[in-house]
């Protein structure tokens, strides 16, 4: 198999490899060999479709309780049937009442979380506001999620070796962080540069995160998953704009060299997989890993 392109970012060092044995065509089934996840408790966001329904049912198979927050529960609910050791529970992220209200609920039970995923994402969207204002794509992709870790902190403290996991994206590299106007309140609102600075405050937060839990026995990561075929991403993008990319012919197809570049959803989901179960990074900060377009999820 060929070496992987897993890497640690250590500060003051460049990336190096560490040597995980996996590469971009290894599925979430092939890095969850051999791992038991019994009596474990794990919450997945957006573990009803693409890469994080792949994401849940590996976890599920592996002997995990895991918790599938939706907003759509007639969707999760249809999409996680069958799935063993899987429950569907009501969360908007882009609600802060809806996420109190979850990680309340949560908390009650008593239980530790031994994983936290934060996978579920917008993208493309045209410029939408939630109800105290903020960009739709910093709400949901960031600022919801910043809230639901927040909020289930003791119960990560309590698993006594929580990992939290942020899905983040080569789109990190389209925009910063915009501290002065983050909500596009001064400036043309473009929408890849919303998605961006979303993916960019994934990045700070798992760093930040990962500094401040490890006294407590809490580490967090942030991957990009690579360029990944068939999930719901770009499900309210205008087909002419994967047109103008390139991607998709005037009949609104994929173009076949296009497709062969891009990830499976199985192939998409490993490094969320790898970074939430594998010894090796016990002493990993943050992780990328190679893969096959520079594009982001399609």
């Amino acid at each position: 198999m060929k070496q992987s392109a897993t890497t640690e970012i250590r500060p003051g060092n460049a990336q190096q490899p560490i040597g995980s044995g996996f590469d971009a065509f290894s599925t979430a089934q092939d890095v969850i060999r051999g791992i038991d996840l019994t009596g474990k408790t794990i919450i997945v966001t957006g573990g009803y479709a693409g890469i994080g329904l792949e994401t849940a049912r590996t976890f599920a198979e592996a002997g995990a309780h895991v918790i599938v927050p939706a907003r759509d529960l007639a969707k999760a609910t249809r999409n996680v049937a069958g799935i063993p050791n899987t429950t569907v529970e009501s969360l908007d992220l882009m609600d802060p009442a809806s996420i109190d209200s979850f990680t309340q609920k949560f908390l009650q039970t008593g239980r530790p979380l031994d994983i936290l995923v934060n996978n579920a994402g917008i993208m493309w969207v045209p410029l939408q506001r939630d109800a105290r204002g903020y960009e739709s794509q910093l709400s949901t992709n960031h600022l919801g999620h910043f809230q639901l870790a927040a909020r289930l902190w003791p119960a990560l403290k309590q698993a006594g070796a929580a990992r939290v996991i942020s899905v983040s994206s080569f789109g990190h590299h389209i925009a910063p962080f915009d501290f002065a106007d983050p909500n596009f309140e001064h400036r043309e609102y473009q929408t890849l540069a919303g998605y961006g600075q979303s993916k960019t405050a994934n990045n700070l937060f798992a760093v930040e995160l990962d500094r401040r839990g490890k006294a407590f026995g809490v580490r967090a990561f942030s991957l990009h998953p690579g360029s990944v075929n068939g999930t719901d991403l770009g499900r309210v993008a205008p087909m002419e704009l994967f047109q103008q990319m390139g991607t998709h012919d005037a009949s609104g197809n994929i173009y076949p060299e296009v497709a062969r570049k891009l990830k499976t959803i199985p192939q998409g989901a490993a490094t969320t997989v790898w970074c939430a179960t594998n010894p090796q990074l016990a002493v990993g900060r943050c992780i990328l890993r190679k893969h096959r377009c520079g594009r982001d999820r399609q």
